[in-house]
This record gives C-alpha cells, sequence and structure tokens, in this order.
C-alpha cells in the first residue's frame, strides 16, 4: 500500500520539492494539479492549503506531510513530528500601527485581527488584555487602524509590516517547516518501514548538503599532520599513492569549515587538493 503523503500548495511548496527531487522522488503534473503522480518512492501525494495539512494527518486522511509549526499548534494537532526542517521561517508577531504607544494600549479594550485565533487567544490571555478577537482571512496587515487596533501574523522579513505603516511590538512565536506524521501510521509495520525509509533518504540530502568531499595527496612525512587537521563523520579515508609515494586522503568536510582549513593543509603538506560536492551523506 502506498503512502500518502500530502504537500503545501504553492510558494512554501519550493523547498520541499526540492528536497523530494534529490532524494530521488519526482513529481509530474500540471500547474493546476492537486494530485501529482509521484516516481522513485511509492506514495500516493496531493496538495493542499498549509493551513490543512497539520488536521488531515492528525485524523489519518494522510500518513505524512509537510506543514509549518505554527499551524500545528493552531489547530491542537497531535501528530509525531519526524523532523524540524527549518524551511521558510516566519515569525508570529503582534503588530500595532508604527506611531501609537504600546504602554497606553494595554490600559484599553482592543480589537485585535488574525489568522490565529488559538495562538492569539492564549497569547493575549497570557498578557491579561481585554480585547475583543477578529478572524481574519488573509491581508491581515490591512485591518489596522480603521478597523482593528493590533493585528497578529507571520512575516519573514518584516517588509508587508512596514510597508502599511505598522511596527512591531512583540514576538508570539517562531515557526517553520516540520515533517509529520500521523500517530497510528507509525504503528503501522510497512507503513513505519517506508517512513523511515524516505526519513532516511531525507536526512542524508540535508547532510550532504552541509558537507564537501576533499581529496589530496601528500607525501609520507606529511600524513599525520594532515589526518589530524581533518574533521570527518567518522575517519579519513587513507590510501597508498602508486609506487609508494605517499598517500591518497579524503574526508567529507563541513562547508562552513573549507575556508580555514584549506590553507591550514597547503600549509601542512597536501598537494593536489579536489574539492568535490556531495548528493548524500549517511
Amino acid at each position: 500500500m502506498s503512502l500518502k503523503l500530502v504537500l503545501p500548495k504553492g510558494r512554501i511548496s519550493t523547498k520541499v520539492l526540492k528536497l523530494l527531487s534529490e532524494c530521488g522522488i519526482e513529481l509530474v503534473g500540471g500547474d493546476r494539479d492537486y494530485r501529482p503522480r509521484a516516481y522513485g518512492f511509492d506514495l500516493e501525494v496531493k496538495l493542499l492549503k498549509s493551513q490543512n495539512i497539520a488536521s488531515m494527518v492528525e485524523i489519518g486522511q494522510h500518513d505524512i506531510g509537510f506543514s509549518g509549526i505554527d499551524w500545528i499548534k493552531e489547530r491542537g494537532c497531535q501528530v509525531e513530528v519526524l523532523k524540524n526542517l527549518g524551511y521558510d521561517p516566519v515569525k508570529i508577531v503582534a503588530c500595532i500601527p508604527e506611531d501609537w504607544d504600546w504602554e497606553e494600549m494595554k490600559q484599553r479594550k482592543l480589537i485585535v485581527a488574525s489568522e490565529y485565533k488559538n495562538i492569539s487567544t492564549e497569547y493575549l490571555d497570557k498578557l491579561g488584555l481585554d480585547y475583543q478577537l477578529l478572524r481574519s482571512y488573509g491581508a491581515t496587515e490591512v485591518f489596522p487602524p480603521e478597523d482593528a487596533d493590533m493585528i497578529i501574523d507571520n512575516t519573514s522579513t518584516g517588509s508587508t509590516i512596514i510597508a502599511n505603516r505598522l511596527k512591531i511590538v512583540d514576538t508570539v512565536m517562531e515557526s517553520s517547516t516540520q515533517f509529520i506524521a500521523n500517530i497510528d501510521a507509525l504503528k503501522d509495520p510497512a507503513k513505519k518501514r517506508d517512513i523511515d525509509d524516505l526519513l532516511t533518504l531525507m536526512q542524508a540530502v540535508i547532510n550532504g548538503r552541509e558537507r564537501v568531499l576533499l581529496e589530496m595527496n601528500c607525501g609520507n612525512d606529511a600524513i599525520e599532520t594532515v589526518v589530524d587537521l581533518l574533521p570527518a563523520m567518522r575517519y579519513p579515508t587513507v590510501s597508498r599513492l602508486y609506487q609508494d609515494k605517499g598517500f591518497s586522503v579524503k574526508a567529507a568536510v563541513k562547508k562552513s569549515e573549507i575556508r580555514a582549513l584549506i590553507p591550514k593543509l597547503i600549509e601542512a603538506g597536501a598537494t593536489d587538493i579536489l574539492e568535490m560536492p556531495v548528493r548524500k551523506a549517511i
């Protein structure tokens, strides 16, 4: 039986689709196709709005999916978070008109607009504010000042908030894309095996993105120094060169360490250094 996978429709899906592609999973369908075919893994795929995904996974309509942690919390969904992918990070923020005084506003009843009814209610109650909450359905930033005193909305750069002459007075929570599973699906041995296999592929791609493969040669007298310099996933691979003229050394190294590492390797006696991309690392 195929795993039922639900994906977010729209911009948020770009990085998820790229991840799946690098796992060897290709989705084929038109721009308006909400049920693309999957090749490379036994999946039954459907696209939904991101707000609905966690709820559909919770009730078992789909086995696995990708959802922001904000909508998991907003819906109160009981799902298993398998991996925090960190894609499309946003902040859920409280905003007021840029020239209003936040401390003064706390002393009176506020009209608050938000798509996040439960997150907003929890936040406003925690502050002990007197408020009336309006449920918005997109374009929340246009409510103030005529139709609301405050909004609680998500932002990635803050540019839309500034463009609408608002200012952030508090960060309610932070969110990013999560890989989630239905709890009962994980109790099914066959489904759990497939989910684990898919998670392994995804983790291998993520690991590979963080690393490059360094390959180099060095003389007999430099091998110990060169190996000591090399970070690796476990140990560097070392093999003899032709006619015992030295050693060939390979290591998977984090990209963030390359800039400082290569000059040290050259100084230690490494030559013929090659840097190569890593597609997957397990």
